[in-house]
């Protein structure tokens, strides 16, 4: 009989883990507590399929983020799109490293990029630059994907009430399962970890004429980066996009709803006067559109880890990740962990045979 699974949360993680394990066979259940899929953080966020650029202080995000890039635009063809002109830039003195650093750190990455020999006309206050192959994410269409295959074992609308991990399997909201994979990054299940609850602010602008992707690297700048909609771009910024750090989902939940006007204003300002340091002509190409509030879950520290990582306890896993292109890490180290399960069990607690193996030097022939 196929394993069953039920996986909480339809972002992209519980969407490709479902249909994954579809292809494998089990009998998944995907549980959404909005109306949509793609609806929370997974559809509120940068539409940026990273490369690993954002990470020159961090080599395992760097490299899941390589890695995963390349097998997400195989898997997925249809579902992202290139940048025609995409670019990391360095600051002056605003940067947490040097441009040359940040270059050999990429080269022995093995990240493709190529670098700018003349720096282009409407940056200012930066050292280098380099120009970079990255996608933006296609989140409509990826809507339509996810909702296609997963239509028949989609229940949307609906949020986890609770999860009961007994012998005999996993029960949620009385239902059994074999197996629960909790992609709800913290909010139900608390993985064994410290971690924080940032609400965001993401700012949209609408441009007047074509214009790069620009992110300024590295520590706490910014980057304008289009979306699916070409004329459309996000304004994010380290210090200004987030609301603050918070221990409960609760609680970060209530400063999103108590955002108003005024601190859309203010923080429109404050972004605004950021990336003019930089882009000085901003307010000449972008006309200010609105604000997208979300919420991040990111472990708790000073550094810049945003690797996947999957926890197991008992009949239940929890998935962290800070980006999206560790889809496949997730999926591939939760099989792993079924399998070594299941090893276990058939193997048993046998004690070992070596010893009987090894030759009795005292039955050897003397020596001539």
């Amino acid at each position: 009989m196929a394993l069953s699974f039920a996986i909480i949360g339809g972002g992209w993680y519980g969407c490709h883990i479902a249909t994954s394990f579809r292809a494998l066979g089990f009998n998944v259940t995907i549980f959404e507590q909005h109306q949509r899929l793609l609806h929370g953080s997974s559809g509120n966020n940068q539409f940026r399929l990273h490369l690993g650029f954002h990470y020159p202080r961090h080599y395992g995000t760097r490299i899941q983020s390589r890695d995963g890039f390349s097998r997400f635009v195989e898997r997925y063809p249809g579902l992202s799109s290139p940048v025609p002109q995409n670019i990391y830039a360095v600051p002056k003195n605003d940067s947490l490293i040097d441009f040359l650093t940040y270059k050999l750190i990429m080269t022995s990455s093995g990240i493709e990029f190529r670098e700018s020999p003349t720096l282009p006309d409407f940056l200012s206050n930066v050292e280098g630059c380099l120009h970079t192959p990255e996608r933006v994410l296609l989140l409509e269409k990826a809507r339509q994907y996810f909702t296609q295959r997963l239509g028949p074992f989609l229940v949307t609308d609906h949020r986890v009430e609770s999860i009961d991990d007994r012998p005999g399997g996993v029960y949620v909201d009385g239902r059994r399962f074999d197996y629960v994979v909790d992609a709800s990054w913290g909010h139900f299940i608390q993985p064994p970890i410290d971690l924080f609850f940032e609400p965001t602010l993401l700012l949209y602008y609408e441009a007047n004429a074509p214009f790069p992707a620009v992110t300024f690297v590295d520590g706490p700048l910014c980057s304008v980066y289009p979306t699916e909609d070409p004329t459309l771009f996000t304004l994010s910024s380290v210090p200004h996009t987030p609301l603050g750090r918070f221990n409960s989902a609760r609680d970060a939940r209530a400063v999103l709803d108590r955002v108003d006007t005024a601190l859309v204003t203010d923080k429109a300002r404050l972004m605004e006067e950021q990336i003019k340091r930089y882009i000085p002509a901003f307010s000449d190409t972008f006309r200010f559109v609105g604000p997208q509030l979300a919420m991040k879950t990111k472990p708790l520290g000073s550094f810049d880890d945003r690797s996947c990582y999957v926890y197991q306890n008992g009949r239940i896993f929890s998935v962290m990740s800070g980006k999206i292109d560790t889809i496949f890490f997730a999926t591939e180290r939760i099989l792993s962990m079924l399998e070594a399960a299941g090893k276990d069990e058939a193997v048993g607690k046998e004690s070992s045979s070596l010893r009987a193996e090894i030759v009795n030097v005292d039955r050897l022939p003397a020596a001539v």
